[in-house]
């Protein structure tokens, strides 16, 4: 029984390895390490075998029958049987552990070839084995194997230049699908199939040879070391055709980006040489531009069989991996415009990471994180690392804890593929198996392509100085081309003549471009002047903000046109019908069913309130025919219980979204509670913007100073995308803002911060202090002219959420429109003495001071939008008061942050006067963090904007 126990023991971490008929079906082993349940199984097994499940008669009959003696023996299995349940652990061994010994590195010259924990004497057999006959109840297709022929198989299928981790997949059914796939045999390339991988190797190898020469000491990333990934995104795209993907989406860092621009995408040799002439007429250029290793295209894949497909690789800045949450959202949208009905992905995503980015930046994590939520599945993702062994000078040994750089993916049980770079053959198979997996189950996959970098991080750094033995290897080692065609020549596939025939030819047709580009090259031309009105910085001086110059005019001063945002009365009842009269049998949970009931009753009493309003802004958008996605942490209820766009029945869990009950032809509403995530859950809603410009896309932070953990998306993308790649996105930012005693990092969403980025038009930043204007300014966002969209920063309420003076009328909604400066329609101008303007709910503190003090001689104006700065509308206003009185700004955060250091000019501008501030003293930290306190400081601060 010990002999029996010990057999056990060693298999306790084989689940799920056997299988019951041979070949497709298998079963989890249900038994753990207790010996009495071993002990009772077999004893039950040995007098009535149809006493016990299938699973234990497989296994105490896993070789020939045992015999009747050995029935009624004492408790003992055959020899032969003991050592069958040993080649199925070496199996499991092999598959768990199998990529340890797999010769996927190309700079190692040798490789051990054994692995302890996969040595079969480890499992108790030896060489006498070899030769004898076991059970394998599937594997590889067979019944019953030698011994030999098990480790040939297991050694081909795990230890060759590729390593498979796939067994901490939790899912028995992908497991089995990753095991058919690698476990079966497999043809060697044909003629036809390696010629393309040449010509594929041959095109990527002599654009980098080409540019090296041409454009010496200029930075591109290069690919070479790495040739292989461009035979990678071939076979996929190849792949994508015959299954009917309809378009893929690349979303990648530097290295390989032009290489693939040129040979994936079929951007013109001309036209990326013309960018290495820097030939462009700047006067003619709109925007700053970027580098040439940033820029994005799309074009057309063209097979070498002659099919296509529309392929995309999307702009992306120095931040490396943050272009892998803007291209799924780029996904998502294309997906939802194209799909046939539910659950199709008819577009790809791919992204190419680098090893050390895929390992270092927390990013990834959240992009894989997001995979399979609803509100960002875009059918599996097929994730491409090229992997180089090295960051810019970093090894891997300081550059990570993990054993591999694509650790990180076994956090959502992606299946890895590492294969060796310099075997295309086997990159081809692993593109094509990546694929079918993720048609199959709709989830991502990792292909860990090992190659290295054969010159410095751009080219212009000598590598040996950090990596001198590296380097030794890499330079003397040829090219994966020169490889492969000296291996097709030794095999009799290919002449050499052929080989040097078509990479001469190649060679030419670059070398005929850069002829011709060279000729259409204007040498000597100089900078242009840069006309007045470009830009709003051409004054500006260092110094107090109050001093600063910027001209009248600038582009900053153009607002986009106001398109009608009103509503009738009979679509406003109509939407708030839908929101607050569920179904017949749902059960609207006991704490929210009165702000329904009050909602409903906020129409007829003039009390609308922000999240009333709010739902009137979408679902009267929606009637018009405007989808609209909301996300965020919690947003779906609203972080302050506010907003309720979806229901949960109060027994039965069933969701309901009322606003997707408005009838036909409305748009439809998706609104997503986000993961815990800034940085990836805004990139995303960033790349569904560009290409939803139909949509109204909402982001909303739980707290405006979240948004601090998206800063990068803010930066590279929302804020300057437009001048650098002429991307356009309407995305809108709900950021919750107020200084309420909550504590330095729940109060501020730092509008100085967005302000600093503001410039030349870029983007909306508002604060309003009324419902109705929020509601307009939302409608108008999704209304306005589509070329005119730009991105809109909100800085929304808390407090003002439930707080009584802040609501709106359905006059308010009815009629009129967004309005960017709030004038104070009760105070005399003739007496007005002093002029406060201000933002956000500062001016309900200042208003009820002002009626409780008595202070008729003060005005209170409001700037509901801080850029584009509402001069002109501002000064209109400010002109009706004497031109004595005194103006200040005023706000609740300190003087150093919130809106005064960029409005504070532009104030003085529009009052024609110098204007004063009253604020917080100066601090690094938004706010304090005494509840008791703040409302001593707010109470101070409200009393000195009067005295």
């Amino acid at each position: 029984m010990c002999c029996l126990y010990g057999i056990f023991t060693c298999l306790y971490y084989l689940s799920g390895c056997f299988s019951v008929d041979g070949m497709t079906q298998s079963y989890e082993l249900e038994f753990g390490l207790n010996e009495w349940l071993v002990e009772e199984q077999h004893e039950r097994f040995l007098h009535d075998p149809g006493s016990v499940d299938q699973a234990w008669r497989d296994l105490f009959t896993s070789s020939a029958p045992v015999t009747e003696r050995e029935r009624h023996d004492s408790g003992t299995v055959s020899d032969h049987a003991v050592k069958a349940v040993r080649v199925a652990a070496l199996i499991h061994a092999y598959r768990v552990r199998g990529h340890l010994m797999a010769d996927t590195d190309p700079l190692t010259a040798e490789r051990s070839g054994s692995h302890p924990e996969l040595d079969i004497m480890a499992f108790g057999l030896g060489d006498e084995d070899l030769e004898r006959t076991f059970v394998v109840d599937g594997f590889a297709g067979q019944v019953a194997m030698s011994l030999r022929d098990v480790l040939r198989v297991l050694r081909e299928s795990y230890c060759g230049t590729v390593g498979t981790q796939y067994m901490h997949i939790q899912s028995a059914e992908e497991r089995r699908w990753v095991q058919r796939r690698i476990e079966s045999p497999r043809p060697g390339a044909d003629r036809a199939e390696q010629l393309q991988i040449l010509y594929r190797l041959g095109a990527a190898e002599a654009l980098e040879t080409f540019l090296h020469t041409k454009y010496v000491g200029q930075k591109r990333y290069s690919l070479e070391g790495g040739e292989s990934a461009i035979v990678l995104l071939d076979a996929l795209l190849h792949r994508s055709i015959k299954t009917g993907v309809r378009e893929a989406v690349i979303g990648m860092a530097h290295r390989g980006r032009l290489n693939v621009l040129a040979n994936i995408v079929g951007k013109s040799y001309a036209e990326m040489f013309h960018e290495f002439e820097d030939a462009v007429d700047i006067r003619s250029v709109q925007g700053s531009g970027d580098v040439k290793y940033h820029l994005g295209a799309e074009g057309t894949y063209r097979a070498l069989n002659g099919g296509t497909i529309a392929v995309s690789v999307v702009a992306n800045p120095s931040h490396l991996e943050i272009v892998g949450p803007v291209a799924q959202g780029v996904v998502r949208a294309k997906q939802e415009m194209a799909a046939d009905g539910a659950g199709t992905f008819p577009v790809l995503p791919i992204v190419v990471h680098g090893d050390a980015a895929f390992a270092g930046q927390g990013v990834v994590g959240e992009t894989l994180n997001m995979s399979q939520l609803p509100g960002y599945r875009t059918g599996g993702t097929v994730h491409i690392v090229i992997n180089n062994q090295l960051g810019f000078t970093t090894s891997p040994t300081y550059g990570r804890t993990s054993g591999y750089a694509t650790d990180a993916a076994r956090t959502i049980e992606a299946p890895i593929f590492h294969v060796n770079g310099d075997d295309p053959e086997a990159v081809v198979r692993i593109a094509r198996l990546a694929f079918d997996y993720r048609q199959a189950f709709h989830k991502d996959v990792v292909i860990d392509l090992i190659c290295y970098r054969r010159h410095g991080h751009s080219e212009v750094d000598d590598p040996s100085i950090t990596q001198p033995a590296m380097y030794d290897r890499i330079v003397a080692r040829p090219s994966v081309r020169k490889l492969y065609a000296e291996a097709l020549i030794r095999r009799g596939d290919i002449s050499e003549r052929q080989v040097e025939g078509a990479l001469r030819d190649y060679r030419e047709r670059l070398e005929r471009a850069f002829v011709e580009t060279q000729a259409l090259s204007a040498p000597g031309r100089s900078p242009a002047r840069v006309a007045p009105g470009d830009a709003e910085d051409t004054a500006v001086a260092p110094g107090d903000a109050e001093d600063t110059a910027v001209a009248p005019g600038d582009v900053e001063d153009t607002a986009p046109p106001q398109a009608p945002t009103a509503i009738t009365e009979a679509t406003a009842r109509q939407v708030i019908a839908a929101q607050t009269t569920p179904p017949q049998d749902f059960t609207v949970h006991p704490r929210v069913l009165p702000q329904l009931r009050r909602r409903a009753a906020t129409l007829d009493a003039g009390t609308i309130d922000w999240a009333t309003a709010e739902t009137l802004a979408i679902g009267s958008l929606l009637l018009d025919g405007v989808p609209v996605r909301l996300s965020g942490q919690d947003s779906r209820r609203g972080t302050f219980g506010q907003r309720h766009v979806v229901l949960t029945d109060r027994h039965t869990g069933v969701e309901y979204t009322p606003l997707n009950s408005l009838g036909a032809p409305a748009a439809d509403f998706a609104p997503y509670d986000s993961m815990l995530s800034e940085l990836a859950a805004l990139a995303f809603e960033y790349g569904y913007s560009l290409t939803r410009p139909d949509a109204l896309v909402l982001w909303e932070a739980q707290f405006g100073d979240f948004a601090n953990g998206a800063q990068t998306v803010v930066d590279e993308y929302i804020a300057s995308s437009e001048q650098k790649w002429g991307q356009r996105s309407g995305v809108t930012l709900l950021l919750p803002h107020g200084l309420e005693g909550q504590g330095p990092d729940h109060s501020s969403g730092r509008i100085e911060r967005f302000l600093q980025l503001c410039a030349q038009g870029n983007m909306s930043v508002a604060m309003p202090s009324l419902p109705g204007n929020y509601f307009h300014l939302l409608r108008q966002q999704a209304l306005g002219a589509r070329e005119r969209r730009r991105p809109l920063v909100v800085f929304t309420p808390k407090s003002m959420l439930r707080l009584k003076a802040a609501t709106s009328t359905l006059t308010e909604l009815t009629t009129g429109g967004f309005r960017a400066v709030l004038p104070d329609e009760t105070a005399d101008a003739a007496r007005t003495r002093r002029v406060l303007v201000c933002s956000g709910k500062v001016f309900y503190d200042l208003d009820a001071h002002r009626r409780n003090s008595n202070l008729p001689d003060t005005a209170i104006v409001r700037v509901e939008r801080l850029y584009p700065f509402p001069e002109r509308e501002l000064g209109a206003e400010l002109a009706r008061f004497p031109a004595d009185a005194e103006v200040r700004w005023v706000q609740e955060e300190p003087e150093n942050q919130g809106a005064w250091s960029f409005v504070g000019p532009r104030v003085r501008r529009s009052a024609n006067r110098p204007i004063g501030c009253v604020s917080r003293p100066p601090a690094p930290a938004p706010a304090v963090g005494s509840a008791r306190r703040h409302a001593a400081e707010q109470k101070d601060l409200v009393a000195s904007a009067f005295r």
